[in-house]
C-alpha cells in the first residue's frame, strides 16, 4: 500500500552501479530502508542530493509489513536548508548529530513524535543565529528523553562522575533551556559538558563506541 509521510534521511549506501539503499526515519514507520534505482546515473539530474544525511523529506512510500527494504513512489524536499550546508559550525554540528542518530535511534514506538522533534530541531539549527555553539548539547539532552533515559537534573547525568560547581550549574541550565536560549560558557566548559553527556549516553546505550566526529566538532567550535 501507499502512504504519505515525512522523513529524515540518516544515511545511504551505494547499491549496484547506479542505485542506493537509503535509511530514513519516517513519521509513520520509524526507521526504514528504501532502495532507489538509477539515482547515481548521469541522467538522474542530481537527485542524489535529496538523500544526503539529515535532509528533510515529504514522501509517498510503498510499505509492506516485515519487509526489509521498501520503495519510494514520490519524494520532495520538505525544507531546503539555507545555512547548515554553508556555515562551518552548523555543518560540524549536523555531522556530529547525524553520527549520534545512526548509533542510537533504532525502532521507536513513538515514531511520529520523534520524527517531528528531529524536523523541528534541524529547521531551528538552520535558522538560529545565536547560541549555535550549544545546540548539540541541548539536542543530546532532548534526544535522550525521546530515547527513554533522559535526565531532568544534573545528578542523573553525572551519576558517580564528579564535576565542579560551574560545570554543574551550566548542566542544570542546559537541562532546562530551549535552542533559542543562550547560556554563557567558554569552549573548555563546553568540551567538558559534551564529554559528560556522551558518557551519560554510554551508560544507557550498549556499543555506542567512539564518536569519530567529536574531534572535528571540537576543533570547529574552538
Amino acid at each position: 500500500m501507499l502512504y504519505k509521510t515525512h522523513g529524515v534521511v540518516f544515511r545511504f549506501t551505494k547499491y549496484g552501479e547506479t542505485s542506493i539503499i537509503v535509511n530514513i526515519f519516517t513519521a509513520l514507520f520509524g526507521l526504514q530502508s528504501y532502495i532507489v534505482n538509477g539515482v547515481r546515473s548521469k541522467t538522474s539530474k542530481n537527485r542524489i542530493a535529496l538523500f544526503q544525511p539529515l535532509t528533510l523529506l515529504d514522501l509517498v512510500v510503498y510499505h509492506r509489513e516485515n519487509a526489509n527494504i521498501n520503495r519510494i513512489r514520490e519524494l520532495k524536499c520538505l525544507y531546503p536548508y539555507q545555512t547548515i550546508t554553508s556555515d562551518i559550525k552548523k555543518s560540524a554540528i549536523a555531522i556530529f548529530i547525524n553520527e549520534v542518530l545512526n548509533k542510537t535511534v533504532k525502532e521507536e514506538s513513538h515514531a511520529s513524535d520523534l520524527c517531528n522533534f528531529m524536523i523541528h530541531s534541524f529547521i531551528t539549527l538552520d535558522t538560529i543565529t545565536l547560541g549555535v555553539e550549544n545546540f548539540h548539547l541541548i539536542f543530546l539532552i532532548k534526544l535522550s528523553r525521546w530515547l527513554g533515559f533522559g535526565a531532568f537534573n544534573a545528578n542523573e547525568v553525572l551519576g558517580a562522575r564528579m564535576a565542579d560547581q560551574e560545570i554543574e550549574k551550566s548542566l542544570e541550565q542546559l537541562l532546562k533551556c530551549d535552542y533559542e536560549q543562550t547560556i554563557q560558557m567558554n569552549n573548555a566548559q563546553r568540551r567538558v559538558l559534551l564529554d559528560l553527556i556522551i558518557k551519560f549516553y554510554s551508560d544507557h546505550i550498549e556499543n555506542i563506541g567512539e564518536l569519530r566526529s567529536v574531534q572535528v566538532l571540537r576543533e570547529v567550535l574552538a
